[in-house]
């Protein structure tokens, strides 16, 4: 007896996603379903990056179809395919980048930076194509943990090529001034800076953009929130309770002017001893998971307070690349595959498909 769709649909049913958290069908990635006697096959289309996740989800649910009744050959298709979603209202996009996302955090040292570009170097490892804009015009870092030096280059005097550095697109103030010259600006000064490096700069087909943005509340992230088509905010914190305060006014911030919270980062979680192994929690405990539990928001993953993370990312080699199959690189990939499922939840934007309405005098 020959399986029918309504079997194939069931099945697929049965199986969850392991990065979305739902089964194929609740999340219309199961498509095209075709039977032609005992042969079976399907297409299924991810919404997110998730190279490394393809292989195991196109054999999961081969192995499932086969074990169908009246089933004989089962041909699995996984494929993905970025979009662009919706941001704050009369906000538009920049042109070739489809999502942008936010790194921030209240406070200073608490590894903002280092969680960017290393979600962003997780993401483009997952098979996206990926900027990093270093939105810290007083303090510029992102040149150095990308091991990127010179300078961009200009091809029609008015816009500048982003500069590359392990597969990323990236823009920092850093590279159009010498390392040691402080940035005596005012504050209409520096968000003129953020916003002449975001749209003058020519990015070229980016599913994700990464900002880093400076610790605080001030001038920048309004900015941001006004004037920079932001797809979701991530924020980095500490477990200890004096980072908590400022990670939640960070957090209530976006809150207020539209910008939906993608997750939270908790960084230096835990310390293993280098010698003994012993683990510590040196900065305390649960301080991320009880800041999302009150504000309803998802906490992303927890990262180990590791000397390997600081040494790799001064040396300009951050973690994802020069440790891509160690364990803190897996938590920077799975972080990376839940913040691209949360914009993949999140409202399409069509803005491109509606034509531009030209009225002539005839």
């Amino acid at each position: 007896m020959a399986v029918t769709e309504q079997q194939v649909q069931d099945a697929l049913k049965a199986l969850v996603d392991p990065n979305t958290r739902q089964d194929y069908v609740s999340t219309k990635s199961a498509r095209n379903i075709r039977i032609d006697g005992d042969k079976v096959s399907v297409d299924i289309l991810l919404s997110y990056p998730a190279k490394s996740q393809i292989e195991p989800i196109r054999r999961e649910i081969a192995a499932r179809l086969k074990s169908l009744p009246g089933v004989g050959s089962v041909t699995v298709n996984v494929s993905m395919k970025i979009v662009s979603h919706a941001v704050q209202r009369g906000v538009k996009l920049i042109p070739g980048v489809k999502n942008i996302i936010a790194v921030a955090s209240g406070k200073g040292g608490v590894g903002k930076s280092t969680t960017a570009v290393n979600l962003a170097l997780a993401l483009a490892a997952e098979g996206a194509n990926v900027g990093v804009l270093d939105a810290d015009i007083y303090g510029p870092s992102q040149p150095m943990m990308l091991g990127i030096s010179g300078r961009p280059e200009s091809k029609d005097g008015k816009s500048l090529e982003p500069m590359e550095g392990h597969g990323l697109q990236a823009m920092s103030i850093g590279f159009l001034i010498d390392v040691e010259t402080p940035m005596v600006w005012r504050g209409p000064m520096v968000t003129q800076a953020l916003e002449q490096l975001l749209n003058e700069t020519r990015w070229r087909d980016i599913d994700y953009l990464v900002v880093d943005l400076p610790p605080g509340t001030g001038d920048i992230q309004l900015t941001l929130a006004q004037r920079v088509p932001v797809t979701g905010a991530v924020i980095v914190t500490t477990p200890q309770d004096i980072a908590l305060i400022d990670a939640r006014k960070g957090l209530k911030m976006f809150e207020k002017v539209g910008i939906p919270i993608l997750g939270i980062v908790e960084n230096m979680s835990i310390h293993i001893c280098s010698k003994c192994g012993h683990e510590e929690r040196i900065f305390g405990e649960g301080g991320g998971s009880r800041m999302g539990k009150d504000y309803e928001v998802e906490l992303l993953g927890a990262l180990p307070l590791d000397i390997s993370i600081r040494e790799q990312t001064d040396s300009g080699k951050p973690t994802v690349v020069s440790d891509p199959d160690g364990r803190v690189a897996q938590i920077y990939r799975e972080i990376a595959r839940r913040v691209a499922v949360k914009i993949a939840e999140r409202q399409q934007d069509h803005s491109a498909a509606f034509p531009k309405i030209v009225v002539q005098n005839t």
